[in-house]
């Protein structure tokens, strides 16, 4: 009976598609147009305040404000476009992307899979500024750009260059890398960032060269000094141990396995001068899951904090540097975003996002949102709350929590500016404009935020002396 039911369906459908087969043949009715301009029609990235909205010829996989220029990476090529109109500037086949410098400054660095050699790009013109054919990986920052060309595979060189230069600053020797250049940016060891579901990681643009590098090389780890252009350490790390290198020092973290738990020992070396500075016992950095301790996380942070939670269950923000708790919560409090001065706190009733400035006691501001599980991101020049149901982004000032602009919705923020953000779904990109600016300033008229990062943070205490 059912076999019978089942063969009536199929024949229905079957004598339905030869009707309609008939029809658009014959050009009585054609729904397929109608179909394709609703699929085709650009849908609204937000309810109000966007500047300009652009359809893309596929989805980004990343989106950079670089000046006055968006740059766009998609999966075989590059483009960018005016922050002022969203106009398209130029496109290259290229497979990979990354952007460099800051402001008027900025360039775009490409290249090719599995190919050696980049190309230094204008951003406004697509001009190439400057190009190579041997490099096998690239980093990016803001105040520098960092290569590796190797002559075999033991022996290989970095170089920084100025985002614009052509000349190099200085010359280490790596012996040998661990990796071919399939993008841009290959991981070091690092602090990892705190992640939010509605912000891409790299929203803010790139961040300013730490003053330590740790380059892992065949099992071992060389540690440069990125200020000098010198080699400060050469070691090889415990298997068992989990080694990065933040606020110039390197912080190693032991886990040992006990009484069915995990105890933590974290310490922190001065390379240099090759002795410790400071030790935490019983604070977690998040390195390891599980009674059998083994660490294959890299702590999450900024350029010159960790985060850790105490033996008691609460989370704590640690100055690399030195040691120093720069923020502790209280019990049930959430951690949801750190960078180098701010500490963004859901509250543990889950409805308000606190933010604390390192080094002042009380709360700088808080905003308040119905959703528990809003996502909450920190920039150079924004603060960001996208709450769901309704779907919301909120972009806030983050000394003053001044609310820059708020949109309703379901967007994810991929890039943020001084002037303004660039949202986007799927295939749509928007600039949404700070404090109802309709054009982006000139990088003169911005005031840049304060940037606690060189030489380490001001708790270094031979920032600017010539360290």
């Amino acid at each position: 009976m059912a076999k019978g039911a089942a063969s009536g369906r199929t024949g229905w459908v079957v004598a339905a598609l030869i009707v309609l087969v008939i029809l658009v043949s014959t050009n009585t009715w054609n729904p397929f147009p109608g179909i394709w301009e609703w699929v085709s029609t650009s849908q609204p990235v937000a309810s109000s305040n966007v500047v300009w909205q652009q359809r893309l010829g596929s989805g980004p996989k990343s989106v950079t404000i670089a000046g006055n220029s968006v740059v766009v990476e998609h999966r075989t090529s590059v483009e960018a476009r005016g922050i002022s109109s969203g106009a398209q500037l130029w496109e290259k086949d290229k497979d990979w992307a990354a952007v460099a410098g800051e402001g008027l400054d900025s360039v775009v660095v490409v290249g090719e899979l599995l190919k050696k050699g980049y190309e230094v790009l204008d951003p406004l013109s697509g001009f190439v500024r400057r190009s190579d054919k041997r490099a096998v990986a690239v980093w990016t920052y803001r105040n520098a750009l960092l290569d590796v060309h190797c002559d075999d595979a033991k022996e290989c060189q970095l170089t920084a260059w100025e985002p614009r230069g052509t000349t190099p600053m200085w010359t280490v020797e790596l012996p040998g890398v661990g990796f071919v250049l399939f993008a841009d940016n290959p991981d070091l060891l690092d602090a990892k960032p705190l992640s939010a579901r509605r912000v891409e990681g790299g929203a803010g643009g790139p961040v300013l060269m730490p003053s330590l590098l740790g380059f892992p090389v065949d099992g071992k780890v060389r540690v440069v000094d990125t200020a000098a252009g010198r080699v400060v350490q050469d070691f090889e790390p415990d298997r068992h141990d989990r080694h990065v290198v933040v606020g110039g020092r390197v912080i190693r973290v032991q886990a040992r396995s006990a009484d069915g738990t995990c105890y933590f020992t974290v310490f922190a070396t001065d390379p240099a001068l090759q002795r410790e500075v400071w030790r935490h016992e019983a604070v977690n950095l998040r390195t390891a899951e599980g009674a059998g301790c083994a660490q294959r996380e890299d702590p999450a942070g900024g350029q010159n904090v960790i985060v850790g939670v105490t033996a008691d269950g609460r989370e704590a923000v640690l100055d690399a540097y030195d040691g120093r708790v720069l923020w502790l919560g209280a019990q049930g409090e959430k951690l949801v975003a750190v960078d180098d001065q701010f500490a963004l706190v859901r509250a543990s009733g889950g409805k308000a996002i606190t933010t604390y400035q390192f080094g002042v006691k009380r709360a700088r501001w808080s905003f308040t949102t119905a959703d528990t599980k809003a996502s909450v991101a920190i920039t150079r020049f924004a603060a960001i709350v996208a709450p769901e149901e309704p779907d919301r982004i909120v972009a806030l000032d983050p000394a003053t929590g001044r609310t820059l602009v708020e949109v309703r919705s379901s967007a994810k923020v991929l890039a943020v500016g001084p002037t303004g953000m660039i949202i986007g779904e799927q295939r749509e990109i928007g600039f949404v404009a700070f404090g109802g600016t309709t054009q982006p300033a000139s990088p003169g008229s911005v005031p840049a935020p304060a940037d606690t990062s060189l030489c380490d943070g001001p708790k270094d205490p031979l920032c600017g002396q010539g360290k």
